[in-house]
């Protein structure tokens, strides 16, 4: 069974609703939103994962063997399982374009199809968007910490699976980090690769010097040495050695890797060695337990390091492990619907985000309105799917674009905003329609006429 594309990969009460819903001709238009909502760690969110939720949207077909499960549990009627063989998602969809720099409440992604359709697609869909949106995230404040040093996605292995490890490069080089240690992730995506060694492979020689030096004569273009197996300094005067016999040969040390102990005391003594030894284009390397606030640390003690290397912290995003995500019913049979119970209340009615620039594309505000509402500033929610068919356009699908925009993104954010120890508060504005609407089902659910 393909993960990737069975229907069954949903939880079950999306099935069983289904089944009403076509008992009781449940089957007129519905809008279903997707959005955050506000996390104390998170100032904003970075979207992404549209792509992969839009490729599962055209090919969510019911095989014959998920439907002989669904007939094998009892729960559900044989009409039920006929049906689910000709199910196609025949929707529209409109959403953020990957990459942008959006806030909590504000719709990330907008379903507007037949109610079966629009509620099947609910868990999946969110699973899709709602982790590479999480990683995405994460590593954008990575990016913002290290200014113009690059920073890699070395996480795979800590991810929380296969499929989380791949999506987690692509989503860490949307957000703006350089390359990638995981090979799926570059073949499927186009993501430049890079990696050293590990441990291991020093362990595995009778010398630190012979390895050094067997690497390099085996990658000679790609010559980047872990120096921190034994000693640091000891490993930093070894390379300076290695390197004057490879150099004979044409062969240069672009980098080492440092991935323990004091990076900022390790990088300097380090770099003192390597240019001691004539080797000063050579690259400092640092890795191990990173993630935004100790790379903003190192690099602001002007630690002298060339690139950094991530991996738990952002594949498994491990201060927010999951943000509040919802996907909730806002209108169905001509009427706005949203929910009113205490703590968890989200806005009623289909709805576009209008977002206000400066002159000079620095971020000044947002507002959430209603779709057919004229509001101040530019609509970020775009039409990507029509009638079950993606759009075209390389903007809409193109990993380098969402890359792109994302950049823009965090550039035009005010500078309180890319603050990581204390950022400004920001909230989007209620436009007055949304206002209206939100307070008038509030009542009429206080005074239960729903």
């Amino acid at each position: 069974m393909n993960l990737e594309r069975t229907p069954l990969l949903t939880d079950l009460y999306e099935l069983t609703m289904l089944q009403t819903y076509y008992e009781h001709g449940m089957t007129e238009e519905a809008v279903f939103e997707l959005f955050m909502r506000g996390s104390p760690k998170r100032g904003f969110f970075i979207a992404a994962g549209l792509d992969q939720g839009l490729e599962w949207l055209e090919q969510l077909r019911f095989k014959a063997h998920e439907l002989e499960w669904m007939q094998q549990t009892g729960l559900f009627t044989q009409a039920f399982v006929d049906r689910m063989a000709d199910f196609r998602f025949t929707g529209d969809v409109m959403a953020l374009p990957e990459g942008t720099v959006f806030f909590a409440e504000e719709p990330l992604l907008q379903i507007i199809a037949p109610l079966p359709e629009a509620q099947l697609i609910e868990s999946r869909l969110m699973n899709i968007l709602h982790y590479q949106t999480l990683i995405a995230s994460k590593a954008a404040r990575c990016v913002i910490a290290a200014g113009d040093t690059p920073v890699i996605d070395f996480g795979m292995r800590r991810a929380h699976g296969g499929e989380a490890g791949t999506w987690a490069a692509r989503a860490c080089y949307l957000a703006g980090f350089s390359a990638t240690a995981t090979c799926l992730g570059s073949a499927r995506y186009d993501i430049p690769p890079t990696g050293t060694m590990a441990h291991a492979f020093i362990l595995a020689h009778d010398s630190e010097m012979e390895a050094f030096e067997r690497f390099a004569r085996s990658h000679p273009d790609n010559v980047v040495l872990l120096i921190d197996t034994y000693d640091v300094e000891r490993g930093a005067r070894r390379v300076v050695e290695v390197a004057r016999r490879l150099a004979g040969d044409g062969i240069s040390v672009h980098g080492v890797r440092i991935d323990s102990g004091d990076l900022a005391a390790n990088a300097r003594l380090t770099r003192a060695i390597l240019d001691e030894g004539g080797l000063t284009d050579t690259r400092i390397i640092v890795s191990g337990g990173l993630d935004e606030h100790r790379i903003e640390t190192l690099l602001a003690s002007g630690a002298p390091i060339d690139g950094v290397g991530v991996g738990s912290n952002v594949d498994t995003s491990a201060d927010v492990p999951f943000l509040d995500s919802a996907y909730k019913l806002h209108y169905f049979r001509d009427k706005p619907r949203g929910k009113h119970s205490r703590g968890k209340t989200d806005l009623p009615g289909r709805k576009q985000v209008f977002r206000r620039l400066s002159d000079d594309g620095e971020l000044q505000g947002d507002t959430i309105g209603l779709f057919d509402e004229k509001v101040s500033g530019s609509p970020l929610l775009e039409p990507v799917m029509q009638q079950g068919q993606r759009l075209g356009g390389a903007d809409l699908t193109s990993l380098e674009a969402a890359r792109s925009r994302c950049q823009n993104g965090l550039a035009n954010l005010p500078a309180g905003l890319r603050d990581l120890q204390s950022p400004a508060a920001f909230k989007p504005e209620l436009s007055q329609g949304l206002e209206a609407l939100r307070e008038r089902l509030a009542r009429e659910a206080e005074r239960g006429e729903v």
